[in-house]
Parts: C-alpha cells; sequence; structure tokens
C-alpha cells in the first residue's frame, strides 16, 4: 500500500521516504513536523504529499477506553481535517462532540481522538465520525475542503455494576492480522465485551502503514467499530525505528488496572526478553528498571480495595513468567512479579510470547494459579482465548484456528 515518492529531494531529507511515511511523521510527532518544514521546498513537499489523491479515511473507527458513561472513538484520514463525532440512542443521532484542550479544539490532524462522556451506562449508541479537511491554515486564515463521513456504527457501553463481563484474547499475531484476525474471530459464536491483545501483534515497528494495514484496517473491519479493546506490548513492540510512536495509536497505557464487573484486571508490560546489554539493543533500553518500577507499583496494586473485594483477580501480560525458559525478561519476571502474585493470592494468568499454547494448573511450590499460554502466528497454532466470569464462575477457552477446544479452565470464586 505504499504510494508514490514526492519529486523532491532537497538536502536528502525526503530520501526514500514514502508518501505513507511523511503523512506519519507529519501527523504524529512535533519534531518531525518541525523537520519536514526545515525549507520551503520541503514544506511544499509535505502539502503534495497531503493534498494528492481521494480525502479519504485511512482506518475505519475504533473503539477504546469503554466505561459506562464514556468511550473513546478513534479514526485516521489522509490529510489534517477538523473532526468531531455525532451520536445518540437512536440512528437519528442528535448529538455533537469534537475535542478540546486549553481551549483549542483538535485540528489541523490526521490521527483523531474524540471521547465521548456523560453517556448512560448499559445503553446502545449510534455514531458517525466526520473529517472536514483544512486546505489552508494560516495565522489569521483557515480553509476548509471537503468533508467525509463514515457509515453509521453502535456501541454498547458497560454496565455501572455488571453481573457479569466476557472477553476474548488475541496474542502473537506478528503482522498477519489481515488474515488472523477475521478467522480467528470467526470461531467465536458467543457475546463478548470487549478483546484484549495481548502483545506481539508485529514483528517490529517499522511505519505508519505497518499499524494500518496489520493492526488498525482489520480490527476495525473485524470488530472494532462495535467492541472496544486494549492493548499491551510484546517484547516485538519495543522494536523497530517507529516502536515510541506506537502509542499514539491508542487510548491508553500499555500498563493499567481496570475492574469490569466480577473481575480485577491487572495488565503489565514485560518488556524485552533479552538483557538490556544485548548488542541488539545497541544501549538504548532499560527494562530492568522498568519491570523493577512495575513491580512498587504492583505491590500497591494488590493492597487496593478494588482488587481486594474482586471476585476474580485476573492478571494479563505478554511473556509468561513460568514456561517460557530461562531468558532473561522472564528470569525477572518470575523474580519481581511471582513473589506478589503469591501473596496476593491471584486467580487467573494470562500470557502468550512462547507460541506453544498451553493450560497449566497450579503447581504448588511455584504457582497457586492457572497459567494460560495462547499461540503463534503460524497456520494450526493461532488460538483465541474465550473468558467469561460472573460473580461465581470463571470460565475459559482455548480454541485452536481449526475450531478444535485446546483446554479449559472453571474457577469457582474464592470471595464470597
Amino acid at each position: 500500500m505504499q504510494q508514490d515518492k514526492p519529486s523532491l529531494d532537497r538536502r536528502g531529507f525526503l530520501g526514500n521516504l514514502t508518501k505513507a511515511g511523511i503523512l506519519g511523521a507529519i501527523g504524529l510527532t512535533p519534531a518531525a513536523r518541525l523537520a519536514a518544514a526545515a525549507t520551503e521546498e520541503e514544506a511544499l513537499a509535505v502539502e503534495k504529499a497531503f493534498t494528492e489523491g481521494e480525502h479519504t479515511f485511512l482506518c475505519p473507527p475504533y473503539l477504546q477506553s469503554p466505561e459506562p458513561t464514556g468511550m473513546t472513538v478513534m479514526w485516521m484520514s489522509n490529510r489534517p481535517t477538523y473532526s468531531w463525532v455525532e451520536y445518540g440512542e437512536t440512528a437519528a443521532l442528535g448529538k455533537t462532540v469534537h475535542n478540546v484542550q486549553g481551549g483549542i479544539v483538535d485540528s489541523y490532524d490526521r490521527l483523531h481522538r474524540i471521547r465521548l462522556g456523560n453517556l448512560k451506562p448499559g445503553t446502545t449508541y449510534h455514531y458517525k465520525v466526520f473529517s472536514k479537511e483544512i486546505t489552508e491554515f494560516r495565522p489569521y486564515k483557515l480553509t476548509y475542503g471537503e468533508t467525509i463521513s463514515s457509515g453509521t456504527f453502535t456501541f454498547t457501553t458497560p454496565a455501572k455494576n455488571p453481573k457479569e463481563v466476557s472477553w476474548l484474547v488475541f496474542n502473537d499475531i506478528h503482522d498477519r492480522g489481515a488474515l488472523s484476525f477475521p478467522h480467528l474471530m470467526a470461531l467465536n459464536k458467543d457475546p463478548y465485551d470487549f478483546v484484549f491483545l495481548n502483545g506481539d501483534m508485529f514483528d517490529y515497528q517499522e511505519d505508519e502503514q505497518q499499524i494500518l494495514d496489520h493492526l488498525l484496517t482489520p480490527l476495525g473491519k473485524t470488530f472494532a467499530s462495535e467492541k472496544p479493546f486494549l492493548f499491551t506490548r510484546g517484547n516485538h513492540e519495543t522494536r523497530g525505528k517507529y516502536r515510541r510512536e506506537l502509542a499514539s495509536y491508542f487510548d491508553g497505557p500499555y500498563i493499567f488496572t481496570k475492574q469490569w464487573g466480577p473481575v480485577h484486571f491487572t495488565v503489565l508490560d514485560t518488556g524485552e526478553d533479552k538483557e538490556d546489554t544485548h548488542p541488539v539493543y545497541a544501549g538504548i533500553v532499560d527494562f530492568d528498571e522498568y519491570r523493577r518500577q512495575q513491580a512498587e507499583d504492583l505491590k500497591q496494586i494488590v493492597q487496593s480495595p478494588a482488587f481486594k473485594k474482586a471476585k476474580f483477580r485476573v492478571v494479563m501480560m505478554h511473556i509468561p513468567h513460568y514456561y517460557s525458559g530461562d531468558w532473561h525478561g522472564t528470569m525477572e519476571c518470575r523474580k519481581l512479579f511471582a513473589p506478589v502474585f503469591e501473596q496476593a493470592k491471584v486467580d487467573l494468568f494470562i500470557a502468550g510470547h512462547t507460541h506453544r499454547p498451553g493450560i497449566h494448573q497450579p503447581v504448588a511450590g511455584q504457582h497457586s494459579y492457572p497459567i494460560v499460554i495462547g499461540g503463534g502466528p503460524k497456520d494450526g497454532n493461532r488460538t483465541i482465548i474465550k473468558v467469561k466470569a460472573t460473580e461465581k464462575d470463571l470460565n475459559l477457552v482455548m480454541i485452536k484456528d481449526d475450531g478444535s477446544e485446546l483446554g479449559r479452565v472453571d474457577l469457582k470464586s474464592k470471595r464470597g
């Protein structure tokens, strides 16, 4: 999906960048925007990259940060725009919202992030996204161009105090999203509230087009315009020249906690699997300290009232601290996190990374909770993990990409 290169090559700045690469750099990072306008000729080339071709969306809208009273809608356009969402409880919509920061409405952006607030819990909403092209943006003159709009989608906010929650887990897709997401999702016939992406969606991050082609577009086409997804990194998301920009495409951090009905979720970012001093990292990573900081935060999380009162305590992270060899990342996670998991009486742990799907029941002296590890990217090894929890029961099933059941976990709540 690469497009033709702009013709300008002054000072070598544009070099061999594709148009998609230029748009990615300009649309996201201020430093890249400044660099792009280093000369008048380069600025003109940037404008040409924006204006060539039809004004269009680069991916379908996708839902983030679900809450009983709020939902974030994100999408991308190929030109800088002023964008908004129209929504309502019927297909007639009726309400309009844009994003405002410090009194300034977000505009002249290509990556759009709009929060719908003051929603009703447990309510279905209809919505459409709109992007109005800005063809000229001068200090005292702004000129609009064409407005494009999406079709109408729906989503349902979580209930205020739901009695149950259901979710799906994907991991280790490794740049095969266009094939794997629709195939695996078709294996699920049950209702679900959200999807969790448990790392290694990519082999590494090279540019924006990769994120669009291999993640955002296939997710939007498969489910993400009507069901939200949550995301944490795997070790492969820490690699490549575009790795820092990746976080911009999601509404939330890689590390977080979330209470949804009877389940308290703790999501950690396990970082890389090799030593920080390994030559491949060239001295520009510090994951050991990053994990140590998370371990300190984890000690506070498990003391929180939400964690203690939850009917089920679920941890999800990419690298499992058992059953993934003795690589440095695994052993650091075991040393730092495993004692806290044991003391806090975690009920269920879900990971990926190994490409060896399996369900490992509790082992005395190691882990007192099931460890579930999803499969890998190749045909015959791909998995979808389905979980449903009520106030009394939690049931997990892992399905292989041929539709067969690989294993199950059935738990009773230990907290009345």
